[in-house]
């Protein structure tokens, strides 16, 4: 057990009272919540075949990727999402304070906790406000908040002791002001867009790190040619809207890298992002598929084309 474990009834209480995640299905929202994480439809193509297991040293983001407690679907996107150099990109330290915004099925969240449980660190799972929803929505999000609780609280050995907030246009601060080492933000930067929140995120993401803490953003880029629909509907965004997001809240650009890079995606596909895997839908909200429309196709390009983008906070 890890010293800075807190009892497991203490996280589903805070669960309950802050409202903040979903189930830990492989990119599942809920009812009603951002397009980020919106569930694969019936007709989705396979999941792509998954990677060998090799070995790795217990503790390790080696280990933490490939460990036997993901399911083959969710190991099998490691090649695409390239989880063990992005987060060395970001700078992860396995002793660190890490806040998760909005972990949608918890893709991350299955490497992210048992990597800092093994190593005395903390992760802080910034989820869904259900407290900025009303009606039946505002329950459905409870329902999945609950879930995700429920699911890492069920095994505090492996995933430690998940600390839950909330993140949404009226939430209190995500984590206690210059606690964090890293908050990061795996496809979602076009959710805060369409929710007109980015730049609170930045604020809030500011005041919760550490001087010199890193701010770590992967997310759907669109080229610098395509025009950026102010909402992102499409999942899309510039670079520049990032980079000048995180400069009005106080970050200083660090270093890009292209370890998520897909040139074969063109970011203009009839349904946006979720045109491509893993979501690979072929109908629209109305269930019409386009004509001429060629899910091979699609299925081919794989994975978006995503920025990697680091910035820090100044010392």
């Amino acid at each position: 057990m890890q010293t800075k474990r807190m009892a497991a009834g203490g996280v589903l209480a805070l669960a309950l009272a802050l409202g903040a995640c979903e189930a830990p299905n492989e990119d599942a929202a809920a009812p009603d919540a951002p397009e980020a994480a919106e569930p694969a439809p019936a007709d989705a193509p396979d999941a792509p075949t998954p990677v060998e297991e090799e070995e790795a040293a217990t503790g390790s983001l080696e280990w933490a990727a490939m460990g036997e407690w993901r399911s083959d679907e969710e190991k099998a996107r490691n090649e695409a999402r390239n989880p063990v150099e992005t987060l060395t990109f970001f700078g992860i330290e396995p002793d660190d304070t890490v806040v998760e915004m909005w972990p949608g099925g918890g893709w991350y969240t299955k490497i992210l906790a048992p990597y800092l449980a093994a190593g005395d660190g903390q992760l802080i799972a910034a989820g869904w406000d259900a407290d900025a929803a009303e009606g039946e929505r505002a329950e459905r999000i409870r329902t999945r908040m609950q879930e995700y609780a429920d699911f890492y609280a069920a095994d505090p050995d492996l995933y430690g002791t998940l600390q839950i907030t909330a993140f949404s246009d009226q939430s209190e601060a995500f984590a206690p002001a210059g606690s964090a080492d890293a908050v990061l933000v795996f496809r979602n930067v076009h959710s805060f867009l369409g929710q007109g929140v980015l730049d609170k995120f930045m604020t809030d993401a500011f005041a919760a790190l550490k001087p010199g803490g890193t701010l770590g953003v992967v997310q759907h880029r669109l080229p610098s040619t395509a025009e950026q629909d102010p909402v992102a509907a499409t999942g899309y965004v510039h670079e520049d809207v990032v980079k000048a997001a995180a400069e009005r809240a106080g970050f200083v650009f660090a270093e890009s890298s292209e370890i998520n890079a897909n040139p074969a995606d063109t970011a203009d596909h009839p349904f946006g992002v979720w045109t491509l895997q893993p979501v690979s839908r072929t109908t629209g909200r109305d269930g019409n598929t386009p004509e001429g429309f060629d899910a091979e196709a699609y299925l081919a390009i794989g994975e978006s084309d995503r920025m990697t983008l680091k910035f820090s906070k100044p010392e």
